[in-house]
């Protein structure tokens, strides 16, 4: 049975599993669905448009699937917020549902929002990535899997971030991100390869120098982009370079590229176990 707390409000035509928690004045509106094992701390507000999978933790004070931030927000034409399985959304974590695009906002697995991050309307996050303290995805954004955006980061609108990026404090991303590095600054650039990440996802030190081989190409190659691209395909055939180079080819609103440092050309930063 449901464990529901007295004072929490499930409005009628919700769905919420029998084996769900829902703690003190939660309110769940008619037409969201709760998934099995999921637990609504207290003071969660679950909009109707919300379908929650498997094994959800909302934290005190969030806010999901709630009308979108957007000035020209029609309800004739909403959209779905839909969440995956396990992920964790800590206190006063805001997400919008979908206001423009008929897939809506979608959240895959196991990502981690922590206090105050947002995500806007029509996003697309895939899984196992991690949102820290206020960090802000405008509407549009797609987020692929295994990135983190730290805290006060705001990624503008349409912007894409690729796999196994992570993106420093207190940045501001108007570019796209492309797979497996960091990007930091107010108007940021990419300062070198996610090595830590890499490394813990398993990256071997041959895989992580073909990376950094693949970058050095397109960024200091001396090759029109699209050479570069070309001859990244023919010079380092692999999984890793046809991701990065399908993520560059599918840019409209352009990719970001490496900080120049004084006296030097932009590079990916020297892995220290020796290669690039």
């Amino acid at each position: 049975m449901t464990a529901i707390h007295p004072t929490a409000l499930i409005e009628p035509g919700a769905t919420v599993h029998p084996s769900a928690r829902i703690g003190p004045y939660c309110i769940v509106e008619a037409g969201a669905v709760i998934g099995a094992d999921c637990v609504l701390d207290s003071h969660v507000r679950i909009f109707g448009a919300t379908r929650m999978g498997r094994g959800n933790r909302v934290c005190h004070g969030a806010s999901i699937g709630s009308e979108p931030q957007d000035l020209s927000w029609n309800p004739a034409r909403a959209y779905p917020l839909i969440i995956g399985d396990h992920n964790h959304f800590k206190e006063c974590v805001n997400i919008s549902r979908g206001a423009k695009t008929a897939a809506g906002t979608r959240l895959g697995h196991h990502n981690y929002l922590m206090a105050f991050s947002h995500i806007g309307h029509d996003c697309q996050v895939g899984d196992h990535n991690i949102l820290a303290n206020t960090a802000t995805l405008g509407g549009h954004v797609e987020l692929a899997s295994h990135s983190f955006i730290s805290g006060q980061v705001a990624v503008h609108q349409f912007c894409r971030v690729g796999d196994h990026v992570m993106i420093g404090g207190v940045s501001g991303v108007s570019r796209d991100v492309p797979p497996f590095v960091i990007a930091n600054g107010q108007r940021a650039h990419i300062v070198g390869l996610n090595l830590v990440g890499l490394r813990r996802r398993g990256f071997d030190q041959l895989r992580r120098s073909r990376i950094a081989a693949v970058y050095r190409l397109l960024f200091r190659g001396g090759l029109r982009l699209c050479e570069a691209l070309d001859q990244a395909l023919l010079s380092y055939p692999g999984d890793d370079t046809e991701a990065i180079v399908a993520f560059v080819r599918a840019s409209t609103r352009g990719v970001m590229g490496f900080t120049r440092r004084p006296g030097r050309g932009p590079s990916p930063r020297p892995d220290p176990a020796g290669e690039a």
